[in-house]
């Protein structure tokens, strides 16, 4: 794991209690995602690793595990990098 997915993770742990999410996990797929959750979702990616998150970005796919996650964070910052 990672330094991003290793973030990305304790800030879930924080709202799925016990469950040990696994970094291919689908957390939609838990029930652990309501409308709420998901706006906090994208506000901690913005903030915590200082990109923005585009309309296009939001797609389920982006946002479904700590690896999709990742790899969104991922092609977001090296677009920054790049430019």
């Amino acid at each position: 794991m990672n330094e991003i997915q290793a973030q990305i993770k304790t800030f879930l742990s924080r709202f799925f209690g016990n469950h040990n999410l696994q970094q291919d996990e689908d957390i939609f797929a838990l029930g652990f995602v309501n409308s709420m959750f998901a706006m906090q979702l994208v506000l901690f990616v913005e903030q915590e690793f200082q990109i923005a998150i585009e309309n296009e970005d939001l797609e389920f796919e982006n946002f479904r595990s700590i690896n999709s996650i990742t790899n969104l964070i991922e092609r977001k910052t090296a677009l920054i990098i790049y430019k």
